[in-house]
């Protein structure tokens, strides 16, 4: 077993309210639960001897892995080829279909051996709390009970246990062609009874279950384009990280995997971005998943709505993250024990980030609330009216203010270029909103400060010397690959002269064989040691503004060449390091929501249709 498997080593089950990374050796080295940004109960990705994990594997120095999703699933299938025989490993938790929080989640895994015969080893180690929570541990036949403060673990297993010390169990089985074995390792609240093990025609009806559950949400979509394995794989991964209950959509399944091996750019991802989400809303659209687009965008409603009925007068109407359900309190703590990812020292959780002013998320929160492609109904009722009026009307007081931005930077606050872009985003859309549905709104005060946010940005964001955008005002020398953006929104056309230049200084200074900078820290330092890979968002959203500026050839190879970065089960992180590795939390919504933009644009342009806007 590798102390820590690379970050891309890994596939995602889940069940609509918190998830699991298992890797190619059939190692859960992270699982949190009850919730996606509960404390871990497996986190051996973090801390390999403090976090614990949950291994089931065929050893052997001749054993070879292989590791694919079964069609359109969320079931992850793990083959070992040994000399003896080949076993092969099916991991899944079962889709929790209720709205209604649980506190009950279970990893189920099918052994079976298929050619020859294999043995399996089993290791399971909980650590409760990050390690940071003591348990108990019974061990009754082939059932084995960890019980912490406020939440116990069940393994319950056809394979033959024994105690591996005062707090783990092991075990192991040798299966014939033929032979099949299961285990099953269930979270609940501390007075649950130990659960029903599952008799095998039991399991074998849940997989398939499972199976149909997922295949039959795939088939809805509507993406009839060229990529179909990676769009559906992206969108599957979106379901997965998205908290059912709520609809809120988490930024990515983990906390502290580093974007740069042995540095401190290391962040916890758990929560809900009001960018990362509206935009998510865009691609479950062009995919024709009104559903889920709805439900966040009831999400976001709420949060508005919440704020104005709460917030003092000049207090911001939001925050940049939130908890899956709404709760804003996100405080930054370190995990002083743990030792993070090969050395990437600190492990933060909580996010200090939280209570930065980002001025671009208005925009986009505005961005989503707006959007009507693919049948999602963006009539306003009057208490959300009133709310985002209220909003507009703080923005237009607010919008010409120095703020962090949107890559979350800790050098201090500057005038970015793109807050400002997204900023008439939000005016140019709210006006749109009341005007379509005749809804109460200070009109003139909004086109005003729509127009006069395009005039600031066209003489102030505007460097003569580079013939660009630039990152922020009054820096002439520094351009930001979020501005790749401003096709898509409307700002300006993708193939005006302004634009086209701008894209080519994109080029020039953050372009690296086709993947993107998402800013050039020596140019433009972001109070933080180190430096950090190419940002996936950014190469997809190249692909995308490419495309619309009719550089199609030019974006179709990068879009093909940026899969190829892809990990073995089509799973991307937040970066791409200098020799490919992926780096950074994983996987990242991010990257596979602009994955679909990606797609669907490039696909209109080869068919001769204009992208979507």
């Amino acid at each position: 077993m590798k102390r820590y498997p690379l970050i891309a080593d890994h596939g995602l089950v889940g069940d609509l309210q918190t998830s699991a990374l298992i890797s190619d050796e059939g190692v859960v080295d992270w699982f949190a639960a009850p919730r996606f940004d509960s404390p871990g109960i497996f986190s051996a990705l973090l801390d390999h001897d403090r976090g614990g994990y949950f291994r089931l594997s065929v050893d052997g120095p001749d054993v070879s892995v292989k590791q694919l999703y079964y069609p359109d699933t969320a079931l992850l299938v793990t083959r070992f080829m040994s000399p003896d025989g080949v076993g092969e490993l099916i991991d899944w938790m079962p889709p929790i279909r209720s709205a209604v929080p649980s506190d009950r989640h279970a990893i189920l895994r099918v052994m079976r051996c298929t050619r020859g015969k294999v043995r399996f080893t089993l290791e399971c180690r909980p650590r409760f709390g990050f390690g940071a929570d003591p348990h108990e541990t019974t061990l009754e036949g082939r059932t084995a009970a960890f019980r912490a403060s406020g939440i116990c673990g069940f393994l319950q297993t056809s394979v033959p246990l024994e105690h591996d010390g005062p707090h783990d169990v092991r075990g192991s089985l040798e299966l014939a062609e033929g032979g099949l074995a299961g285990a099953a390792f269930t979270v609940t609240g501390p007075d649950a009874p130990v659960p029903p093990l599952p008799r095998p025609q039991e399991a074998e009806g849940m997989l398939w279950d499972a199976v149909d559950y997922w295949q039959s949400w795939v088939r809805t979509t509507r993406y009839r384009g060229r990529w179909p394995d990676m769009v559906h794989r992206s969108a599957i991964t979106l379901k997965l990280l998205t908290y059912l209950p709520t609809g809120a959509p988490i930024a990515a399944a983990t906390l502290g995997l580093p974007e740069q091996v042995g540095g401190e750019r290391n962040w916890d991802y758990r929560y809900t971005w009001i960018r990362d989400g509206s935009l998510a809303v865009r691609a479950l659209l062009d995919l024709g998943f009104v559903e889920e687009a709805a439900a966040f965008s009831g999400w976001l409603a709420a949060r508005v709505t919440e704020r104005a009925a709460s917030s003092a007068d000049g207090d911001r109407p939001l925050q940049i993250m939130y908890r899956v359900d709404g709760d804003p309190l996100l405080s930054e703590e370190i995990l002083e024990h743990f030792e993070g990812y090969r050395g990437s020292y600190p492990v933060r959780v909580g996010n200090g980030a939280a209570d930065q002013l980002q001025l671009d998320i208005y925009g986009e929160a505005l961005y989503a609330l707006a959007q009507r492609r693919g049948g999602l109904d963006a009539r306003p009722d009057y208490r959300s009216w009133q709310a985002v009026s209220s909003l507009l009307d703080w923005l237009a007081r607010s919008w010409d203010r120095p703020d962090e931005g949107i890559w979350e930077t800790r050098g201090g606050q500057q005038d970015f270029t793109y807050s400002r872009v997204m900023s008439w985003v939000a005016f140019d859309r709210g006006l749109r909103l009341a005007e379509e549905f005749g809804r109460p709104a200070d009109l003139e005060t909004w086109r005003r400060s729509r127009d006069e946010i395009f005039e600031q940005l066209m003489s102030r964001g505007w460097s003569e010397r580079r013939a660009a955008l630039v990152q922020s005002y009054g820096d002439a020398d520094v351009v930001d690959a979020s501005l790749l953006l401003i096709p898509r929104v409307g700002l300006l056309s993708p193939t005006d002269p302004m634009w086209l230049s701008t894209l080519d200084a994109i080029e020039r200074d953050l372009v690296k064989d086709s993947l993107v900078y998402r800013y050039d820290p020596a140019a433009s330092p972001d109070g933080l040691r180190g430096s950090e890979g190419t940002f996936s968002l950014c190469t997809f959203l190249y692909v995308d503004a490419l495309a619309r500026a009719g550089r199609v050839r030019q974006a179709r190879f990068s879009f093909e060449k940026m899969l190829t970065y892809a990990n073995h089960v089509g799973l991307f992180a937040e970066e791409i390091g200098p020799s490919g590795e992926q780096l950074g939390n994983f996987p990242q919504a991010f990257t596979h929501l602009s994955l679909i933009m990606a797609a669907t644009t490039l696909d209109d342009a080869l068919d001769g249709r204009p992208g979507p806007v």
